[in-house]
């Protein structure tokens, strides 16, 4: 079986780009790989046919091309891999995005799952401890942007507290409710998965479980599916499945 080990950079970033045009338009074109990587159509053409040697995608001439089921499982891995270290830059060092997206391209390349997923571990953690947060991060750009400005710390610690002390007044089981009602751009934590054995062992596959951070992406017009963000994935589950996940809103 083909892995990510055995491909190169390069092919890489054409699985990655393959994988982004195809969620957007079902299929991709020459052209369209071509212009996304700002590379010349012979470029393109030969990437293909070593990838179809692989076996991770449907390649012909002037035919729509596709990825295959191995195709998709590593072009996903390189996407959740680019997007969690652009997250990072982004949300917690206050990298200005286009910088944090180039470096997240040189980068998803090399890095080990297992630091990957400290990556997840430190974002998940930054925005949930009571002394992180978006104002602490907001803080630490700014602190990046002025590094001879003198904070007052204590006034920071004070406000903290007091913040806290705030959010406790409002009881945890009011805050609590399915995923099913939020609206897009909600970020929550779950607390917990419930349902029939097969749903939730499916959502647990899948990386919902309790204690995962959780951004509602998108809803469909009806309502029907509910596209989330969990743990660097992106996931489109049925409005039935998200009603057995009880989640908690920030």
């Amino acid at each position: 079986m083909t892995s990510s080990e055995t491909l190169s950079a390069s092919l890489e970033d054409y699985l990655e780009a393959i994988f982004h045009i195809v969620s957007e338009n079902q299929a991709a074109r020459v052209k369209d790989i071509s212009k996304r990587l700002q590379v010349n159509m012979s470029s393109v053409t030969g990437a293909l046919k070593s990838l179809a040697e692989k076996g991770l995608v449907n390649y012909a001439p002037y035919e729509l091309i596709t990825l295959t089921e191995e195709g998709k499982k590593i072009a996903a891995d390189v996407a959740r891999r680019h997007e969690v270290l652009q997250d990072f830059f982004v949300k917690v060092l206050s990298v200005e995005e286009s910088l944090a997206d180039q470096t997240a391209c040189k980068m998803e390349h090399e890095i080990p799952r297992e630091i990957l997923e400290r990556f997840i571990q430190f974002i998940e953690f930054v925005e949930i401890c009571p002394r992180g947060g978006a104002d602490w991060i907001e803080g630490f750009g700014y602190r990046c942007a002025y590094p001879d400005s003198n904070e007052d710390c204590k006034l920071c610690v004070e406000n903290c507290l007091h913040n806290l002390k705030s959010k406790e007044t409002i009881a945890a089981e009011e805050r609590r409710m399915s995923l099913s009602e939020l609206k897009p751009g909600t970020r929550c934590k779950i607390i917990k998965v419930s349902g029939e054995s097969h749903i939730s062992h499916r959502l647990v596959e899948m990386g919902v479980t309790p204690g995962s951070l959780v951004e509602v992406e998108r809803i469909a017009p009806l309502g029907d599916p509910i596209e989330i963000k969990v743990r660097g994935y992106h996931l489109s589950i049925r409005k039935r499945e998200a009603a057995f996940i009880t989640v908690e809103a920030f």
